[in-house]
């Protein structure tokens, strides 16, 4: 039997990128995302809801986030879901989570500039030449579609 687990997401950052770096020296960043879904309801009110979703990265793409995302920036994540379990140290009660492992990044434009820039912390800091439009390793959208006017190649 096949098995599939993909996850595709666009959203907006709930929180700063948090980078850490394991033991051989790998790096880690933890996103937040929050993805809004509306719909209209049985009334025909309309009525927006909020999945709220955490994202581990990794490697290169964990570095560029956490130099090139903030708090409320958009971007696309590409993954699979992984359910991670634990004992509670309070409780001793076995609990678990939900989470998506991202295996390719996207950033998308915000409307202030871009969403190629690095972000500042206080210090503004120098626009590089190219910023990276994606994280490494992930093959860009147009290289064998025909951009005819913006149509979408799907």
């Amino acid at each position: 039997m096949a098995n599939l687990n993909k996850v595709m997401l666009i959203g907006n950052l709930t929180r700063d990128p948090e980078l850490r770096y394991t033991p051989k020296g790998t790096a880690v960043a933890e996103l937040g995302m929050a993805v809004n879904r509306v719909r209209t309801n049985d009334q025909g009110e309309r009525q927006e809801e909020t999945t709220f979703i955490d994202v581990t990265l990794w490697a290169r793409q964990a570095e560029l986030a956490q130099q090139y995302l903030g708090k409320g920036r958009p971007v696309y994540i590409e993954g699979r879901l992984q359910m991670d379990t634990w004992e509670d140290k309070n409780t001793g009660q076995k609990r678990s989570k939900l989470k998506v492992v991202g295996e390719n990044m996207q950033f998308l434009s915000d409307g202030r500039g871009g969403g190629g820039q690095p972000r500042s912390e206080g210090q503004p800091q120098q626009q590089q030449s190219q910023p990276p439009s994606q994280s490494q390793g992930a093959s860009p959208a147009g290289d064998d579609v025909d951009d005819d006017e913006g149509d979408i190649p799907f």
